[in-house]
């Protein structure tokens, strides 16, 4: 009996130094892959300029005249740093706190994104990726075993999708000729990204003066983590808009489902630090 329960007592004590120690397969495989990335990526020496915008939506021009981005370096990838993220895996669950750390790349359509939590003190941690024109969502419990891998032709698009919500965050992707922008009104402009044979659109609003308040789609699947999926509409939300380095933009971003019977917040975030070009 006690031999038993001695050696529960050290399997139980090595996973909890396990837990603890920094190394994570999965974390190792991000910082590889975004690395890989910088590496390919040129960093322009240009600078927004009015001739850039001349022929974009009048709404997004004023977008960028209000953010501030005519005069500053043209950006080749963007850092996003998310803390303390209220966060639902899916619709039946209820919210957890993550980190979520992503980097996004103009030369093509990329992203990549990593996320860091615990489940009952467990580590989880996540990847959520769109490179080479394939969209991933992967979880890993306990730093080593996959719980899903979701992949296909709607994790593409999805990814995608998401890649062209964000693009004003990183403007210069919003220049790029994968990027298709149409007029709507004086305070809507519809975005269509094209990219390895996947296209997926949404529509961009903003306010009177060029703030960015939301994005739109109906080109975005929820899909859950047993490969089931479903069309939802969805929404982004930009909002607490700051000023750093002359540049406006916003703190507190939201992803909602908008089922038809209620809208689902299942990534509310009140704090993110933007960084553009920086070493990994």
């Amino acid at each position: 009996m006690w031999t038993t329960l001695g050696i529960i007592a050290v399997i139980v004590l090595g996973a909890a130094v396990f837990f603890q120690l920094p190394y994570s397969k999965t974390r190792h495989e991000f910082e590889r892959t975004v690395q890989a990335q910088m590496d390919r990526s040129s960093i322009s020496q240009d600078q927004f300029a009015a001739e850039d915008i001349e022929a974009l939506p009048a709404p997004v021009r004023r977008f960028f005249h209000y953010s501030g981005y005519l005069g500053q370096p043209k950006m080749s990838y963007m850092k996003a740093a998310f803390k303390k993220v209220d966060f639902i895996l899916s619709p039946d669950k209820p919210a957890i706190s993550i980190d979520y750390t992503q980097f996004n790349f103009v030369q093509e359509p990329v992203r990549l994104a990593f996320i860091d939590t615990a489940m009952y003190g467990i580590p989880f941690q996540g990847l959520d990726t769109y490179i080479h024109g394939s969209g991933s969502m992967k979880g890993v419990l306990a730093k080593g075993f996959t719980l899903f891998h979701q992949t296909g032709d709607e994790m593409d698009q999805a990814a995608l999708v998401t890649f062209l919500a964000e693009s004003l965050m990183i403007p210069s992707a919003a220049l790029q000729p994968y990027i298709v922008w149409e007029s709507i009104d004086d305070t809507h402009a519809k975005a269509t990204i094209t990219h390895d044979g996947c296209s997926a659109s949404g529509v961009f609003a903003f306010d009177a003066v060029g703030k960015l308040l939301s994005f739109t789609t109906e080109d975005r699947a929820l899909i859950s983590t047993d490969g089931e999926y479903q069309q939802v509409p969805w929404l982004v939300r930009f909002d607490d808009y700051e000023q750093t380095n002359g540049i406006k933009q916003p703190t507190h971003l939201q992803a909602i489902w908008q089922f038809s019977d209620r809208d689902l917040i299942y990534f509310d975030s009140h704090h993110v630090d933007f960084e553009y070009d920086q070493p990994l």
